[in-house]
């Protein structure tokens, strides 16, 4: 016998059963991106508009190529949350499973597909 009320169970948890670790997760990551994306335009901005040599030489630096790597990575990751999030409120069984999967998987494929570019340019 379960001596727990049902507010007591509920509390703490949304719609998802995982609480606030997503509403957290993009208010982080949101907080991270405006710091990284400004300082991303003006590297990517000075590159803009270069030759082939400079572009190579510019994001072959440490810096342009960890903040881009940075950008990268944080961007896809609060695309992921945000997408699910969306997903979560907005569709329902079979197709909510699917649509989550398949975002979470474009996610990781565009990350991957990002850094290995930025790694044959920095190296």
């Amino acid at each position: 016998m379960r001596y727990l009320t049902a507010r007591k169970r509920a509390e703490g948890k949304g719609p998802s059963h995982t609480g606030t670790e997503h509403h957290w997760h993009m208010q982080v990551s949101a907080v991270g991106l405006a710091f990284l994306v400004p300082l991303f335009i003006f590297i990517f901005g000075s590159a803009l508009g270069g030759t082939y040599e400079e572009v190579i030489a510019t994001f072959s630096r440490p810096i342009p190529a960890i903040l881009t790597a940075l950008v990268i990575f944080v961007g896809l990751q609060h695309f992921s949350k945000g997408a699910q999030m969306m997903i979560e409120d907005y569709a329902h069984g079979t197709t909510r499973k699917a649509l989550i999967m398949f975002v979470i998987g474009l996610s990781y494929a565009l990350t991957a597909v990002g850094l290995f570019a930025l790694a044959k340019i920095a190296l």
